[in-house]
């Protein structure tokens, strides 16, 4: 059981041999013979044979110990690639048909042929290519030739054992092919190996070099050359190397450095390399410009700029522009330049070196502020004891205006932005030295500012007090610490002012009004100006006296005494004075009665004016004399039928007298002759009733009515003369 399957599987493998070789021996076509093999190409054989009847296609196959390589081909001859070069290989062919494929032929020996070199050329100059490869297996010599690849020219073949050749005496930038194969010990070539080299092309010739300063690059340019397939400029200094390349005849180097020498030369390139490089010289380029700049303004007015010398920089030029437009510069070749300067101004600076390649580069531009211009049209516009107001134009340059007064001891100050100040809080009378400093942010303040005096106005006075003198004058005194001082005083009322002026500490007021309050003041003055007005002190005047009294005799011992109203009286005392005694009265009226007056007697009118606060004017008048006594003893006698006498007794002193006699008829008067005490009537009517009233009569012709008044009766019957009857006393009216 165990051997039975393969048993019968051997028997089925076997019975299908038997019939393939049946098969075979009927159908197969015939085994072809070889002519000849050969070999071309290293990789490969090429057979030759007859052509079998029948058949269809033919298998190559090519054996080199264990390797087997087997190829189809269609007819003869027939070529087996995939071959090593330099083998010896057993050559058979079968041929193959649609009913079956022969036996292979009796085989045949060939040989590949040696392996092409692998060639690496280069174009080491611009009139030589280098040949190089590596060693051949079998190889015994090589051949190598060389020719335009344009077909142009000569052939040039070189043979040799080495595996390295140079042509030389080639055309610079000509594209060469290169043919190369080896042979073996029986001069059999091998295969052979074919490239195109060119040859570098020659140095550029005719170069040009342009810089443009501005841009820092140099313009290169050149005349083109065989075979070049670009180009290469080079600029060259001690530290660094800038370059451009093209396939044109020209180009720019650019971000070339200021103050530097550059050595310019131009290559050509293909793909064989590059030519030597042809140089152009040496270019210098713009100076850099100048560094380390400083700005001096030593003394003012005078601005000095100075700089570091710098590589390539033949002279300088150095460019100062105001802010209001105006530029100045100067040329020099060394690092520095001076400028006159003005206040105010910010002046904007910048200086370039020059070359003959032209202006070096824009460098930093510095600016710099001079100090601002000090005020020179300082006004004070007022001059107090205590401040001092100034006005000035404003100066070019000032942001702020610093304002300072010293003394010696103290100091003041007041910043604005307006060309103005106050300075207040000062010591009257005092010599300030004031100075104003014009300020600005970028160069602080100008210290060189002229200061000028001001003195502050005196002080006030201080008054002490007032008095008045035997002359009605009135004497203000006062304190002061001003030096040279005037002092005015005023005395200011209802009725207007009234001044009075010294340079010493008291002046008299003349002419003040009497009944008048004065508020007082004093001022002192000086160049510097006018002090506040003191502290007030008030003034009252004495009252005035009245501009009118008169004294009227009311009875023979009474006076009515009247007056004016005095101006700034409130109260009046009247006196009557004589050698008997005096009478007096007190009032606010202005009128007053005096008793006690006795007749005929001179007396002295005095009148005291008295103010509300006590002040007394004393009032003089002229004489008053009192009215004569009236007469006594007053008789009538008759003259006749028509005429009556008045008679009397006079009283002490000498007087004037008038009798008037009152009837119903008529009033008659008559007056005595000088030196008697009676007078006649020489016209009355008899029999009527007559008051009769003897009475003084005053200088001014006034005739006096106080006195006593008696009523006599004249009849007509009686004695022509003779004593009146008297009737009886009748009361002054």
């Amino acid at each position: 059981m165990d051997g039975g399957p393969k048993k019968g599987l051997a028997l089925i493998g076997f019975s299908l041999l038997c019939l393939k070789m049946v098969a075979s021996a009927k159908t197969a076509p015939e085994i072809p013979t070889i002519d000849q093999a050969y070999s071309k190409i290293s990789n490969s054989i090429t057979v030759e044979w007859a052509t079998v009847p029948g058949a269809t296609s033919y298998l190559l196959t090519a054996k080199d110990g264990d390797t087997v390589i087997e190829t189809t081909v269609a007819n003869s001859p027939g070529t087996v690639s995939g071959l090593k070069a330099a083998t010896l290989y057993q050559i058979t062919v079968s041929s193959i048909s649609a009913a079956g494929r022969s036996q292979a032929s009796p085989p045949t020996q060939a040989k590949t042929v040696l392996a092409a070199p692998v060639l690496e050329v280069s174009s080491p100059s611009s009139d030589s290519i280098l040949v190089q490869w590596e060693a051949v297996y079998m190889a015994t010599g090589f051949s190598v030739s060389i020719m335009r690849a344009n077909g142009l020219g000569r052939i040039w073949k070189e043979n040799t054992t080495n595996t390295t050749l140079t042509f030389t005496s080639l055309d610079a930038g000509t594209l060469y092919t290169i043919k190369a194969y080896a042979w073996n010990a029986n001069g059999t070539p091998g295969d052979d190996s074919t490239c195109n080299q060119r040859t570098s092309p020659r140095a550029p010739a005719d170069i040009q070099v342009s810089f443009d300063s501005g841009a820092l690059a140099a313009s290169v340019s050149w005349a083109p050359t065989e075979g070049a397939s670009n180009y290469t400029a080079l600029a060259r200094s001690d530290s660094s190397q800038l370059s451009c390349s093209t396939a044109s005849s020209g180009c720019t180097i650019s971000s070339l450095r200021c103050g530097t020498e550059y050595l310019i030369s131009v290559s050509a390139s293909n793909d064989a390399g590059s030519s030597r490089s042809a140089s152009a010289g040496t270019l210098k380029t713009i100076a850099c410009a100048p560094g380390r700049v400083t700005i001096q303004e030593d003394p003012p007015g005078h601005l000095s700029v100075s700089w570091s010398n710098v590589d390539l920089g033949d002279y300088y030029v150095a460019f100062v522009k105001s802010d209001d437009g105006l530029e100045v510069h100067c040329n020099t070749s060394l690092p520095r330049c001076d400028f006159p300067s003005e206040c105010g101004f910010t002046y904007f600076i910048s200086v370039f070196a020059y070359n003959k390649a032209g202006q070096s580069p824009l460098g930093d531009v510095f600016n710099y502020t001079t100090a601002p211009c000090c005020p020179s049209d300082i006004n004070p516009v007022l001059v107090s004891s205590d401040r001092v107001e100034m006005v000035w134009s404003p100066v070019r340059g000032a942001e702020l205006y610093e304002t300072r007064a010293a003394d010696g001891f103290n100091v003041v100050e007041c910043n604005d932005t307006a060309p103005a100040c106050t300075l207040s809080a000062l010591e009257c009378d005092t010599k300030y030295n004031i100075t104003v400093y014009s300020f600005s942010e970028a160069r602080g303040s100008n210290t060189s500012c002229a200061s000028r005096f001001i003195t502050t106005a005196p002080c006030s006075p201080e008054i002490q007090s007032i008095s008045k003198d035997a002359f009605s004058a009135i004497h203000v005194h006062w304190r002061s610490r001003n030096q040279g001082a005037t002092c005015t005083v005023t005395a200011r009322g209802e009725e207007g002012l009234y001044r009075c002026s010294s340079s010493g500490q008291a002046c008299a007021l003349g002419g003040l009004p009497c009944g008048s309050l004065f508020s007082v003041t004093a001022v002192a003055e000086t160049q510097a100006g006018r002090s506040l007005p003191s502290y007030s002190v008030p003034l009252e005047t004495v009252p005035c006296c009245p501009a009118g009294l008169t004294v009227t005799q009311v009875t023979q011992s009474v006076v009515n005494v009247s007056w004016t109203v005095g101006t700034g009286a409130l109260t009046y005392v009247t006196v009557l004075a004589s050698h008997t005694g005096q009478s007096q009265c007190r009032t606010h009226q202005n009128h007053c009665l005096l008793g006690c007056v006795t007749c005929g007697v001179n007396y002295t009118v005095a009148l005291k004016a008295i103010s509300a606060t006590g002040l007394t004017a004393d009032c003089a008048y002229q004489r008053y004399a009192s009215s004569a006594c009236c007469p006594l003893g007053v008789k009538l006698y008759r003259l006749g039928p028509h005429g009556i006498r008045v008679d009397w007794r006079a009283a002490r002193g000498s007087a004037t007298y008038s009798a008037d006699l009152h009837g119903s008829k008529g009033i008659f008067t008559c007056s005595p002759s000088a030196g008697l005490s009676f007078c006649d009537v020489t016209e009355i009517p008899c029999g009527d009733v007559y008051t009769v009233m003897v009475s003084p009569v005053a200088e001014t012709g006034l005739k006096l009515t106080f006195c006593p008044k008696k009523i006599y009766s004249v009849t007509c019957s009686g004695s022509t003369l003779g004593m009146v009857i008297y009737r009886g006393k009748r009361n002054a009216e």
